[in-house]
């Protein structure tokens, strides 16, 4: 039987001599959204990074599908899986289309024309994160939070089923936090897309994920549905905080209450 997904076998992830993530062999399920948290410096990032090879792990090994992922060509990686990181720079004067045009290069070949497909998933994009007004405004004039969603755009229009972004919510007001989310839980429900983010906002990571991925200090502290790893002592031993758990009134799932 064929591996879907992400999974990782054994992986061990570090710079230099400092080991952040040890002998991690975990499963991301397929068409899902899955939010990986934890304190800051317990690996999270680091770990969206090796799932989209932009690290390579010490040892151990992420697969795509079953695919070793380090042997994967980088063209056709890239119409598998787009990555988002953090504080992504824009070459200077760039505007916005001009940037969600860049999503399109892994379908294109060097010479080949400009598609009206092309442009219909780029104008889709930008229209998903409410910016097909500012389209033909520089980057660089752009508030942080429309920046944000300038960059939700590039991604969009790769147009791939795995989609990976590390705090897609930084530098975004609640309420465009909340569309971001509502949107990319929107696509997994749509299309099928398997969404990953990187989020600090514990509450808003439960109500839209299916699955959750929490670390601690000293490596994995559970994975699973929400309400199996949202507990108060899986709290306490990631966060060292003490909490209440309780039903979120709206949705039902777990609702965190620190003491």
């Amino acid at each position: 039987m064929i591996e879907t997904g992400l999974t990782t076998t054994s992986l061990t992830l570090g710079y230099r001599e400092r080991v952040v993530i040890r002998e991690l062999s975990i499963a991301v399920p397929d068409q899902s959204v899955t939010s990986i948290l934890g304190p800051n410096g317990c690996g999270k990032s680091t770990f969206l990074k090796a799932l989209a090879r932009l690290i390579a792990p010490t040892s151990g090994q992420v697969c795509l599908s079953g695919d070793d992922i380090g042997k994967i060509d980088t063209r056709l990686l890239a119409r598998r899986l787009s990555i988002l990181p953090q504080s992504p720079k824009a070459p200077e004067g760039i505007t916005v289309s001009d940037l969600v045009r860049r999503g399109r290069t892994p379908w294109r070949g060097l010479l080949a024309p400009w598609s009206e497909e092309d442009a219909r998933v780029c104008q889709q994009a930008l229209e998903q994160v409410g910016l097909s007004d500012l389209a033909d405004r520089p980057i660089d004039e752009l508030s942080g939070g429309q920046r944000q969603r300038a960059w939700i755009a590039l991604v969009l229009a790769q147009n791939t089923p795995y989609l990976l972004l590390d705090e897609p919510t930084t530098w975004l007001d609640l309420a465009h936090q909340l569309e971001v989310l509502s949107l990319l839980q929107q696509r997994n429900r749509d299309h099928g897309t398997t969404v990953v983010t990187v989020l600090h906002d514990l509450n808003l990571a439960v109500r839209f994920s299916d699955h959750l991925i929490l670390f601690g200090g000293n490596g994995l502290v559970a994975a699973g549905q929400p309400e199996d790893v949202i507990t108060p002592d899986n709290l306490l031993s990631a966060f060292g905080l003490k909490a209440l758990v309780m039903p979120d009134p709206i949705t039902g799932r777990p609702m965190i209450v620190p003491h």
